[in-house]
C-alpha cells in the first residue's frame, strides 16, 4: 500500500481546514489520475471532467473524516468510482431506459492489440452503451465480483453477467472495426 507523502498530508491538513489554496493543489496535484479513472465511464471528456468535478466535491465535502494514516489514492480512486456509479444512475433514470439493444454476436477471433494507444482504448470503451461500460470497468478494471456490481448498480447478478459478456462481445466488433479501419488506411 502506498503511503502518503509529506506533501499530500500537509495538503490534506489544509483541505480539513477549508483552505482554498490547499483544495487548488489537491485538485491539481490527482487530477490526471482522477481524470484518468473518470474517462473509463464516461461517454465523453466532457461528461468525465462532470464526474471528476463532482468526485472532488465530493472529497472537499467529506476529507475532514479522512484518515491520514491511510493511503489517500484509493480513497479518491473509491470516490471517483462510486461518483460515475452515480452519474450513471442519474443517465439512467434521465433517459429512462428499459433494455439495453442486444449486441450482434462476432467471432471469437483475437486480434492483437499492443499498438494500440491509451486514447484508442478510452475512444473505444466511450462506444459501449453506459450499462455495458459501467459493469465492463467494475468487473475487468476494479475487480468488483458480479455480486457486489449488481448491489451497486441496483440490477439482478444474471444483467450484471450478461452486460459484462455484451460489453465483451461488442468490443470485439469495435476492435474488428478499428482494425479494419486501420488496415484499409495502410493499403
Amino acid at each position: 500500500m502506498e503511503e502518503n507523502t509529506e506533501r499530500t498530508n500537509t495538503i490534506l491538513i489544509g483541505c480539513k481546514k477549508l483552505h482554498r489554496e490547499s483544495q487548488k493543489q489537491l485538485y491539481e496535484e490527482y487530477y490526471a489520475y482522477a481524470l484518468s479513472i473518470c474517462l473509463r465511464y464516461a461517454d465523453n471528456r466532457d461528461e468525465a471532467s462532470e464526474i471528476l468535478n463532482d468526485g472532488f466535491m465530493k472529497i472537499f465535502n467529506n476529507v475532514k473524516v479522512f484518515d491520514l494514516t491511510k493511503a489517500f489514492k484509493p480513497w479518491l480512486r473509491k470516490i471517483m468510482v462510486n461518483t460515475a456509479i452515480n452519474h450513471f444512475h442519474q443517465k439512467q433514470r434521465k433517459i429512462q431506459a428499459d433494455e439495453i439493444q442486444v449486441a450482434k454476436h462476432e467471432s471469437d477471433t483475437e486480434s492483437i492489440i499492443s499498438g494500440i494507444s491509451y486514447q484508442e482504448i478510452i475512444a473505444m470503451l466511450q462506444k459501449l452503451p453506459p450499462a455495458y461500460r459501467t459493469v465492463f470497468n467494475l468487473h475487468v478494471l476494479e475487480g468488483y465480483k458480479h455480486e457486489e456490481i449488481a448491489r451497486m448498480l441496483d440490477i439482478s447478478v444474471g444483467t450484471s453477467k450478461s452486460n459484462l459478456f455484451k460489453a465483451k462481445e461488442s468490443l470485439k466488433k469495435i476492435m474488428n472495426d478499428f482494425f479494419e479501419a486501420d488496415y484499409v488506411e495502410k493499403e
